[in-house]
């Protein structure tokens, strides 16, 4: 075979396969999401909003987590491969690059917003100051004591900090099942058992987060359901109790409950969306523009997405704990998703 028609061959190949992989996709006429179970309110709530007010079918979404649904996204082209991936963090440089191993060369990235968890107490008690430090050895089923990982054996918060009042530790929060509670664990809990030298040194992924993740069952954490309006209610008649719910309650509720300090900071808007509040984080979507004029309605839902109604300050998605982006950061983000600006690392 000449040169020539080598050139020839492997241009046909990979044409075929191009039109294989968008018929694929084209073969399935419902939007499948998967990814983070923070996200996965938001955009569940958008899907629903989506199905009943356009011609398209409500989108699927999927709570696989961000890694799990980054990977799935990452998979490849075509039917059998998601179109949005929801994340609670930043994709990675080198998931970027799995991803255009197999095939996935435009992704499109949208901020949609932050997501920021407050820790309270009823009005009737003092404030209370905390780092993260103090919050894991307040709720973590083991703890390091003599250098060895040991049952936690702290009954107050006093035992945890000599400058913390001498008040038995009782936290009323989410259960596993919560998108909150994740978002706890990930950042308060393991951002302070980062803090001992011996368990950041942990090599085994597993074992690092079973230490820094998982919470005590002996009372002094009380999974309070999936209602977070119900723990608020809770801590006005146990005034000896912290809370721990999204920053939207606690904003509807400043007359009966104080957010704790965290890290020198309190739980406002303006320290949640400056990343200054130690427990918040920026949350995405990820689009994968192959699949956008194949797997009909993409666009639409992006767009459906990122309007004032659904993730302005006044939108839709604020009634479900959404911390919207400052107005500049929503207009630029609005205007990557309605181009599809492919996404460049930096």
């Amino acid at each position: 075979m000449s040169l020539l028609s080598k050139h020839v061959f492997l241009a046909s190949t990979c044409l075929v396969a191009t039109l294989t992989l968008a018929s694929e996709a084209l073969a399935r006429e419902q939007i499948r999401i998967v990814g983070s179970s923070t996200v996965f309110p938001f955009s569940t709530r958008v899907a629903e909003q989506f199905g009943k007010t356009t011609k398209f079918k409500t989108p699927v979404v999927e709570s696989t987590g961000t890694g799990g649904g980054i990977k799935l996204f990452c998979g490849g082209v075509g039917e059998t491969h998601p179109d949005i991936a929801n994340a609670s963090r930043r994709i990675k440089e080198s998931e970027v690059k799995t991803c255009a191993g197999n095939g996935i060369t435009a992704i499109t990235e949208v901020k949609i917003g932050f997501d920021g968890i407050a820790i309270a107490n009823s009005k009737k008690s003092p404030r209370i100051k905390l780092n993260l430090r103090d919050i894991f050895l307040a709720l973590a089923k083991e703890v390091p004591v003599n250098g060895k990982l040991t049952a936690n054996p702290h009954k107050t918060w006093k035992e945890v900090n000599p400058e913390l009042p001498a008040t038995q530790i009782r936290v009323l929060g989410p259960p596993p099942t919560s998108g909150t509670r994740d978002a706890f664990v990930e950042l308060a809990m393991e951002g302070g058992c980062k803090t001992f030298p011996e368990i950041a040194a942990i090599k085994d992924e597993k074992q690092f987060k079973a230490v820094c993740q998982t919470l005590r069952e002996d009372g002094a954490y009380v999974e309070a359901g999936e209602n977070d309006n119900l723990i608020v209610q809770k801590l006005s008649a146990d005034i000896s109790s912290i809370g721990v719910f999204g920053y939207s309650f606690l904003e509807q509720n400043l007359d009966n409950i104080q957010g704790s300090i965290v890290g020198g900071q309190e739980p406002t808007l303006e320290n949640i969306s400056s990343g200054k509040y130690p427990i918040s984080r920026s949350l995405f979507v990820y689009i994968k523009n192959a699949h956008v004029g194949t797997v009909p309605g993409i666009k639409e839902f992006v767009d459906e997405f990122t309007s004032d109604r659904a993730w302005g300050e006044e939108g839709y998605l604020t009634d479900k704990g959404l911390i919207p982006l400052p107005a500049s950061e929503r207009s630029k983000y609005r205007q990557d998703a309605i181009s599809m600006k492919k996404l460049e690392m930096k």
